[in-house]
């Protein structure tokens, strides 16, 4: 179960997916950095105090240069 965050922060789930990986798996081939897995949707949560928060930090972890999409971020809660 999901408790309150007590210092402002609230939980943001993220849906994420690698582009290239996609077009590689696509083609029938692997993406030479990243698993197939990254074709497909992938869950993360985040925790932020707003939803650009959760976005930017997500980028910084998943960065959009090296493929990766955030398809949807849905707060928590």
């Amino acid at each position: 179960m999901l408790q309150p965050l007590t210092d402002g922060r609230n939980g943001y789930e993220v849906s994420i997916y690698n582009r290239d990986v996609r077009a590689a798996v696509k083609g029938n081939q692997s993406h030479i950095l990243f698993g197939d897995h990254w074709a497909d949707i992938q869950f993360q949560d985040v925790q932020a105090q707003s939803e650009t928060e959760a976005r930017k930090l997500m980028s910084r972890r998943y960065p959009p240069d090296q493929g990766f999409v955030i398809e949807e971020l849905t707060a928590l809660g």
